[in-house]
């Protein structure tokens, strides 16, 4: 037997290399997603879609589910149940579990379901462990169960996946707001209004106030949802809940705080 070589450490950044260094599949999926957006919003169908970007059409709805612009009631019954199982069971048992309550097969549950997993969280998790797609559908399913049911419970559900979203005021003014968590991990019904300059509190109870105030689809002034502190907040939110519509003068200052 010959000499046995001396070992010789491994430089940082040692391995196989990239075949394709330049490329990303993070980056190229994005991409991908973004083109799907464009051409779904001309109404285009998934098909059309797909001849377009050289795709497989149920690659561009997997796209557009995970981009949270597509909506079908066959998507929103498989994400819902996914993840009410996914709150008790791993990635892969919920999936089979899916696919047998609703009798479908796993691959069908899967295309229905976004690329990012983040999005796998529960309806509780922080929203900083979920993607932006995600994010999407965790409001519109809020805003979802708010309409089949409106009780003060679903709204506030409502009013949490909207948390950290940018919003404008009547004058177009840029806010946001962050609910925080008590010391029994517990969110509090006080909401936090960030202005940069300062932060203002504005109360659980008004916001509920102002909602029994809404009188008709168009609501000329924040005061006509009455005289409640905070209410210039609480209009800026209510449209961009589509709870609201706002007169015609006015939208140009707030409608660019809708697409995120």
């Amino acid at each position: 037997m010959g000499e046995k070589r001396a070992y010789k450490a491994r430089k940082p950044g040692g391995g196989r290399k990239k075949l394709k260094p330049e490329y990303d599949a993070g980056e190229n999926l994005k991409e991908q997603m973004d083109a799907a957006v464009v051409l779904y919003d001309f109404e285009m169908s998934l098909q059309t879609i797909a001849d377009a970007l050289a795709l497989n059409p149920i690659k561009v709805r997997k796209l557009l589910i995970t981009a949270g612009v597509y909506e079908s009631e066959v998507a929103e019954k498989v994400q819902d149940t996914f993840e009410e199982y996914r709150e008790t069971q791993n990635y892969k048992e919920a999936i089979l579990s899916t696919a047998s309550t609703l009798e479908l097969s796993r691959a069908s549950v899967t295309s229905y379901l976004p690329y990012q997993k983040g999005v796998y969280f529960p309806s509780t998790a922080d929203k900083e462990k979920i993607s932006v797609g995600a994010d999407r559908q965790r409001r519109y399913r809020a805003m979802k169960r708010w309409r089949a049911d409106s009780t003060e419970e679903n709204f506030w559900g409502v009013v949490l996946a909207y948390a950290g979203v940018k919003f404008k005021t009547y004058s177009g003014l840029p806010f946001s707001y962050e609910i925080k968590k008590g010391r029994n991990g517990e969110y509090t019904k006080e909401l936090w209004i960030d202005r940069r300059e300062k932060s203002k509190s504005l109360a659980w109870s008004s916001i509920v106030l102002a909602l029994g105030n809404i009188k008709g689809k168009v609501v000329e002034r924040p005061k006509t949802l009455g005289d409640i502190r905070g209410v210039t907040y609480i209009y800026g939110m209510f449209y961009r809940f589509g709870l609201i519509d706002v007169p015609d003068e006015v939208k140009g200052k707030m409608r660019s705080a809708i697409f995120p």
